[in-house]
């Protein structure tokens, strides 16, 4: 059964109450992989949990085109509220991807795999993994265990708590990227400082 954290209710109440929480400037990983798509001519990537399209604006500036999936309708609203047209996203849970049968150059997921369960987090990268042309690449960014919030809440299983009231999070190490990661063509790890400590895991789907 899903968790809090991927019922729509969750996010619709969040963004409803919350608004534009995150601000409107993209974050630094979103930064960074821009840099890279870039400069391996990526023209257009799939953004999972894409949210209000916060840190989905810095790729169409640099002539990447973007489409999403996001669980929430207000956030949906509110990406085209500030985007307009300029991105396709499709409303639904990760969980039920794919969303299209297309194959991306791209894929950048933010913030998102660590608020999964086990199984969801294998189903998501190997989704993500299907969707991607041979040579291409994902980057997905995911909190990491030298986070204050390590160990805090209610313990859930291995290195995952109940943060607060319906927000389940699994906290990463080197050992647990490489166990979830390897076999989706992981090439480079990352540790980024955003709001928390992150990982920034980038693979690369073979030839």
């Amino acid at each position: 059964m899903a968790n809090e954290s991927n019922k729509p209710e969750f996010w619709e109440s969040s963004f409803i109450d919350k608004q534009e929480m995150w601000g409107l400037e993209p974050s630094k990983s979103a930064v960074l992989t821009k840099d890279f798509f870039v400069s391996q001519s990526v023209k257009n990537i799939l953004v999972p949990g894409i949210g209000y399209g916060r840190n989905a604006q810095i790729f169409i500036e640099n002539g990447i085109a973007v489409t999403g999936i996001e669980i929430s309708k207000t956030a949906i609203e509110m990406a085209g509220k500030h985007y307009g047209t300029q991105m396709t996203i499709h409303h639904g849970s990760v969980t039920d991807m794919p969303f299209d049968k297309y194959q991306y150059e791209g894929i950048f997921c933010y913030a998102l795999i660590h608020l999964l369960a086990a199984s969801e987090r294998k189903k998501l990268i190997l989704d993500c993994y299907n969707q991607i042309q041979k040579n291409g690449y994902m980057v997905f960014t995911a909190i990491s265990k030298e986070a204050h919030t390590y160990g805090q809440g209610k313990f859930v299983s291995k290195d995952r708590y109940e943060i607060f009231d319906g927000v389940k999070m699994f906290f990463y190490d080197t050992e647990s990227i490489h166990e979830e990661f390897d076999q989706a063509g992981l090439v480079e790890i990352t540790k980024i400082k955003e709001s928390q400590p992150f990982f920034m895991i980038k693979c690369k789907k073979a030839s």
